[in-house]
C-alpha cells in the first residue's frame, strides 16, 4: 500500500468540533500507512500550509453559525485563492464535517459549502457511504449517521454543554468518514502509482 497524508483543516469555537476533528483523524489514522494532521485553521503556520499542499486528501471542517461556515473558516478559505490560481490541490481528495446546536441547524448549508469550496480548487469529493439512521420506530438515535445527511457528517451538540457532551453517534459516524476518506485515498493513490508505471519511458535516438 502506497503511503499516504490525511490533512484535517478545521476550526471549532467551543471545542464541539475539535471532538469530532480527533474522531475523524482517529478513523483515517486506523488504515494501514496513513499520516494524519490536524490543522487549526485559525492557528495556521507556514508548516500547516506546507501539509496541505503536499498531503493527499483534506478534510474540511467547522461548526456551522448562522447557516454556514464559521467566519474563521471563510477567512481560511480567502486564503487559499493564492493556492487556487496555480491549482496547488488540483486532484487531492476532500471531505467534510460539521457540528451545531439544532438537529439541523443548516449544516446542510455548510457540507454543500465545503464541496463547492474544494470543487473550486478541483478536489474530488468523497460522501459519508451511510445510511441515514435513526429513522425508524426500532432505529436508535445511538445508529451512525443518526442525523441523516450524505454529503458529509453532520453533528449535534446542546448549546449549554461543553465538548465532553459531543454525541457519541456522532463521534463514530465521523470516525468513520476519516476511514473512508483514508481508504478511498490509498486506492487512488495506489492506482496513480500504478499508472505512472505502465508509461512507457522513450528515450531521445
Amino acid at each position: 500500500m502506497t503511503g499516504i497524508t490525511i490533512a484535517i483543516a478545521y476550526t471549532s469555537g467551543y471545542g464541539h468540533t475539535r471532538e469530532l476533528a480527533n474522531a475523524v483523524a482517529q478513523g483515517a489514522a486506523s488504515v494501514p500507512d496513513t499520516v494524519v494532521a490536524l490543522i487549526d485553521v485559525v492557528a495556521i503556520t507556514d508548516d500547516d500550509w506546507h501539509t496541505l499542499d503536499h498531503c493527499d486528501a483534506i478534510i474540511f471542517g467547522s461548526p456551522t453559525y448562522m447557516g454556514s461556515a464559521s467566519g474563521a473558516f471563510h477567512a481560511f478559505a480567502e486564503a487559499t485563492s493564492a493556492r487556487w490560481m496555480t491549482r496547488a490541490w488540483q486532484d487531492k481528495l476532500a471531505a467534510g464535517f460539521t457540528n451545531s446546536g439544532s438537529m439541523s441547524g443548516d449544516k446542510l448549508h455548510t457540507l454543500q459549502y465545503f464541496a463547492m469550496f474544494a470543487a473550486q480548487h478541483g478536489m474530488h469529493w468523497i460522501n459519508l457511504g451511510l445510511l441515514p439512521g435513526w429513522n425508524t420506530t426500532t432505529a436508535s438515535e445511538h445508529d451512525h449517521n443518526r442525523l441523516g445527511f450524505y454529503l458529509g457528517a453532520g453533528a449535534q451538540t446542546w448549546n449549554d454543554q461543553g465538548p465532553e457532551a459531543v454525541h457519541h453517534a456522532d463521534l463514530t459516524t465521523a470516525h468513520h468518514l476519516g476511514r473512508r476518506v483514508a481508504t478511498h485515498t490509498s486506492r487512488f493513490a495506489e492506482k496513480e502509482t500504478l499508472d505512472r508505471a505502465d508509461i512507457p519511458v522513450t528515450t531521445a535516438g
